[in-house]
């Protein structure tokens, strides 16, 4: 192919940056724009009620005519979870490696929207030929199968993204990283390198798969009766290291969850999971068995490893709970802000009378490289221009930090927020104009219909409650028919608060008989009114500020 000269290459992260998932990075070569990875991100402590957080895409949306295809590093939900909502907006082909389009299509088929969507298998040795460019890929070592970097090749040099990636030397199932690739797209000039940042904060190397392995087997032997493991459902190496335990260990493996079920069902159907016939039981079946016989693996439906194993501790769950005797193992760190759940969960378990292997073995390594690993990244691409991306502000100013001492250039590392567009142009860069980004709440089927004010009032809600104030009025002779009618939630028990309670009402027949006789009879006016007396009077009374919503009903 004779690829046309490169007059302008943009560089756009519509998220990933400043946070933990949600990945998604915009290459816009010339006129044509592509989309590495869609992810979403699980909410944090303060989004009350939101099921999942996306970006925005209305930069995308206005240039559909544009955008080429969306090409998916891995299949992580931080990578793809996201996919539905920018199919419904935009009609694009997906590029993915086999594993990952097998997981794409599993969440695609729960939209019922699986058959009406063009994708297009890749692998490390796919070439994909556009007007402005040529795309290759090079395989990564991840905590998922068939994990990809991609390359982007243009006049002025490659643009590469890598994915989540670290080099692992024993990896599970000999899935090593293409380092000789990465030299060669390196030696070939890498104008600029966008990599991740997770582990950037942490020194030396991310720790062998083949460890995790010998670990896991023996917490095993060593367990007198029933262990159970906790594990993130992508974890498919942590799976597969699970099950190599089982059955080194003459165990039986009884699965709890749908989600988990259901991947590890595909894994073993694409040949990414090797497991003997009778390993498998199911869970009724787990009283048949002596308890040193039976290993039971959980996750929880959205892959995060510890909602279900709270249920457990709580002795609630439907069909499995937590014994005393039992080996509660967890295989998985925690999401960064989540550290208090896996604290909280912990000490359930032990108050459950589990015995609880976390953190003091090394039975989960992350699959993200530490500095020695991004370091040698960055020596393998040796790029003139460089982007952190994927983690926080910390993590990417961290990673900055590790390219600086590799020789890249002050001015040639560029810290991005999401929105701001990093711009090539005949061999200068120059930070362009930002561009729409931000987070879209998922809340039930609501897409981006819950903004920041709803989430404050949500936040005031869960702080201080509510209070609904409801009175009648004859507008026409102008006084109160009936009411007020006071009713208290999360605010005050009312039987215990009666003076308070009284006290209120008083407050607001003052302030209703008074606006009457005032002739103020605009209800914006006369709610308004009804609020600040209140709340002045309650927070004198209670030092709290509930949400007060008064109701006037005509007659």
């Amino acid at each position: 192919m004779s690829m046309n000269k490169t007059e302008n290459i943009k560089i756009i992260a519509l998220g990933g940056v400043g946070e933990i998932g949600k990945n998604m990075v915009v290459v816009e070569i010339n006129t044509d724009i592509f989309v590495v990875d869609a992810g979403l991100m699980y909410p944090e402590n303060e989004m009350l009620g939101i099921d999942a957080v996306i970006p925005d895409i209305t930069y995308l949306k206005d240039n559909a005519d544009r955008v080429r295809g969306v090409i998916l590093t891995h299949g992580h939900d931080e990578n793809i979870g996201s996919l539905y909502y920018l199919l419904n907006s935009l009609h694009i082909p997906i590029y993915g490696t086999r594993f990952t389009l097998a997981l794409v299509s599993e969440k695609l088929k729960e939209y019922g929207m699986r058959d009406h969507v063009l994708v297009k298998e890749v692998d490390s040795s796919t070439v994909l030929s556009f007007e402005s460019t040529e795309i290759s890929f090079f395989r990564t070592n991840h905590s998922v199968p068939d994990s990809v970097g991609v390359s982007f090749a243009t006049s002025m040099g490659a643009i590469v993204h890598t994915g989540d990636f670290k080099f692992d030397q024993t990896p599970i199932g000999n899935s090593f990283a293409d380092i000789g690739k990465m030299a060669s797209i390196g030696g070939e000039g890498v104008l600029c390198l966008l990599s991740d940042s997770i582990n950037a904060e942490k020194p030396g190397y991310s720790g062998s798969e083949a460890l995790v392995g010998e670990e896991i087997s023996d917490c095993l032997y060593n367990a007198d009766g029933r262990v159970i493991v906790a594990v993130f459902a992508s974890n498919i190496n942590r799976i597969q290291q699970v099950i190599n335990a089982v059955e080194k260990n003459n165990r039986k493996l009884a699965i709890v969850g749908k989600n988990i079920k259901s991947i590890i069902d595909l894994a073993i159907q694409l040949g990414y999971i090797s497991v003997t016939k009778d390993l498998f039981i199911s869970v009724n079946e787990i009283d048949k068995h002596p308890n040193h016989e039976i290993t039971i693996l959980t996750t929880s439906n959205h892959g995060e490893p510890l909602s279900i194993l709270t249920k457990m501790a709580k002795q609630a769950h439907k069909q499995v709970n937590v014994h005393k005797e039992d080996t509660v193992m967890i295989a998985a760190t925690p999401v960064p802000g989540h550290e208090l759940v896996f604290s909280r969960t912990i000490d359930m378990l032990l108050r459950a009378g589990a015995n609880v292997v976390f953190g003091q073995k090394q039975i989960h390594v992350s699959g993200h490289g530490n500095q020695e690993e991004l370091k040698l990244m960055l020596n393998l691409m040796r790029p003139k221009h460089f982007i952190p991306i994927q983690g926080e502000f910390k993590m990417q100013n961290a990673h900055a930090k590790l390219a600086k001492s590799i020789g890249i250039s002050s001015e040639n590392i560029h810290l991005v927020e999401k929105g701001e567009v990093v711009e090539f142009k005949q061999n200068e860069v120059r930070k362009g104009a930002k561009v729409p980004a931000g987070n879209i709440l998922i809340d039930g089927l609501g897409v981006g219909d819950i903004g920041n004010i709803v989430l404050r009032d949500r936040r005031l809600l869960s702080r201080d409650g509510i209070l609904i104030v409801v009175v009648s009025l004859d507008k026409r002779n102008k006084k109160l028919v009936s009411g007020p009618e006071i009713i208290s939630r999360g605010f005050v028990y009312v039987r215990e608060s009666e003076a308070l309670i009284e006290k209120s009402s008083e407050i607001v027949k003052d302030v209703v008989e008074r606006c009457m006789t005032n002739h103020v009879i605009e209800w914006s006016s006369l709610k308004l009114t009804i609020r600040e007396s209140l709340n002045q009077y309650l927070y004198e009374q209670t030092k709290r500020r509930p949400m007060i919503l008064p109701i006037i009903m005509e007659i």
